[in-house]
């Protein structure tokens, strides 16, 4: 029986793992395959309060998880297969068949970027391809820019990245856009984007010493291959919400992002806190989501001293 357990271990598990054990509640934190969850695939963060000279992704994961075990928090490997939040304890299957209880937990199991799956591209994430234009858009400055993507999201993107590039290239394998309107008339009045529509993402090239040259889009019209030119390939379809071990348990929104009671990291389940990008469809930036990991900490503290008071006579809409 366990007090509290962590699941995930992004800035957000790992901030509340560090707060809880400092609360001598001595929690277990599971790890899934990629501990330390997105910023263990990027390379330099620079954006992170108390590094002025930048420090390495997967340094700064392991210097958090150092951290929560200097307190007491205890890691486990493995996925969750299967939460039973139905009564109390709340009891939690892992790989291998193991069932582990706890009084409390924190969910904290992130968003997957969505990728294109095509050749080149996860072999350079990190070295030119990147689905974060505010965690990388600074290392692009005076180069040329991709974007792929036609929701607002990738307008979104394309705007911001023209603060650094040269030039930032919009492919999109329709010719028509899904974003709102107003997106769509800010980036079209910008003269430093540019078009490529009705393409499809074939590959992303790099040169014979490695680096990022462009990207290879098939014409849908002529059916012609092309070579987009760029520095830097940001990928903008899109992020998961990795939600799917919960079942029906827990409230989410229209696309699985844990719902919260505003203000809160409370999910309609007493006892059930969520942090980080699983509840964060806005920001997910490693900041905002160590913050909100302290918030669920301190929010799980409460609980188990029985000094939070529920009110759920407000249905949490997603």
């Amino acid at each position: 029986m366990y007090k509290s357990i962590v699941i995930g271990t992004g800035p957000a598990g790992l901030t509340a793992a560090i707060y809880l054990a400092r609360a001598n509640l001595n929690p277990l934190v599971i790890e899934g395959v990629q501990p330390g969850g997105q910023l263990t695939t990027t390379t330099e963060v620079e954006n992170f309060p108390g590094f002025p000279e930048g420090i390495q992704g997967p340094e700064l994961m392991d210097n958090m998880r150092k951290q929560a075990e200097r307190f007491g928090a205890e890691f486990r490997s493995g996925w969750v297969e299967e939460v039973n939040l139905t009564g109390r304890p709340f009891k939690v299957k892992v790989e291998g068949g193991e069932e582990l209880e706890a009084e409390s937990i924190i969910l904290s199991t992130g968003a997957s970027a969505r990728y294109l799956g095509i050749p080149g591209e996860q072999e350079n994430v990190g070295r030119g391809v990147s689905t974060c234009a505010t965690c990388d858009g600074f290392f692009f400055r005076g180069k040329k820019i991709v974007v792929v993507g036609g929701g607002d999201s990738a307008m979104e993107e394309a705007n911001f990245l023209t603060r650094f590039g040269s030039s930032v290239t919009l492919v999109h394998r329709r010719d028509e856009l899904r974003a709102s309107k107003i997106m769509q008339d800010r980036v079209k009045s910008n003269e430093k984007v540019r078009w490529a529509l009705n393409r499809t993402p074939l590959s992303v090239e790099t040169d014979e010493t490695g680096i990022v040259k462009g990207l290879k889009v098939r014409n849908n019209e002529t059916n012609q291959e092309e070579l987009v030119e760029a520095d830097g390939v940001f990928v903008a379809i899109g992020h998961t919400p990795n939600t799917k071990f919960l079942g029906n348990a827990i409230t989410t929104d229209d696309h699985g992002y844990i719902v919260v009671k505003p203000g809160t990291t409370e999910t309609n389940i007493p006892g059930v806190f969520a942090c980080g990008d699983v509840q964060d469809t806005r920001y997910r930036q490693a900041i905002t989501a160590a913050g909100s990991g302290c918030m669920a900490a301190m929010d799980c503290e409460k609980y188990l001293e029985g000094s939070m008071v529920h009110d759920w006579s407000e249905t949490l809409n997603p």
